[in-house]
């Protein structure tokens, strides 16, 4: 068992993190990779984000762009894995719906993008409301099986795609 901790995260309750493969990643050798939802159940706590990028190592330094405005951010854009106080659908779903929130990054990019899990305080918003945090710590990378298990339970059980115009 690894690093026991238990964290309240609105709500839920997150339990003991357990011992996970380390990968041998180029970019930041010694992290782990996450090959489940209960793998990542377990890192929940507040300024627990996930980002899709090359990695930590080229994001070292560096902020986020708003393409749009030609504005630089005042850090990386993340998405949240502790859930909203309003959130009361169970955490795997939450998990599910933020993983595949930016999974087209990965899927849409000639440029080598990943799926990682990092700590961090943020520092502002994005044009999109995503948190956005410049000091990271990189906790893990995210296995290709842990995005097609987010996609698989993300497409049972929500609406993907509905919106307020009920299309």
């Amino acid at each position: 068992m690894g690093t026991s901790v238990i964290v309240a995260c609105r709500g839920y309750v997150t339990v003991p993190m357990p011992d996970i493969a380390r990968a041998d990643s180029p970019a930041v050798e010694g992290i782990p990779t996450l090959h489940s939802l209960d793998e990542l159940l377990r890192l929940v706590r507040p300024g627990v984000f996930v980002r899709y990028s090359k990695g930590p190592e080229d994001d070292d330094g560096s902020t986020s762009r708003d393409y749009e405005s030609g504005l630089d951010l005042p850090g990386l854009s993340v998405n949240p894995l502790c859930p909203e106080l309003w959130w009361t659908r169970p955490l795997d779903e939450w998990l599910a719906r933020q993983i595949c929130n930016y999974a087209h990054l990965k899927d849409d990019s000639d440029d080598e993008r990943r799926a990682w899990i990092l700590s961090g305080d943020p520092v502002g918003r994005g044009p999109d409301n995503e948190p956005l945090v410049r000091e990271f710590t990189p906790l893990a990378w995210v296995s290709d099986d842990l995005i097609h298990e987010a996609k698989r339970l993300y497409e049972a059980r929500f609406e993907v795609a509905k919106d307020s115009t009920g299309g």
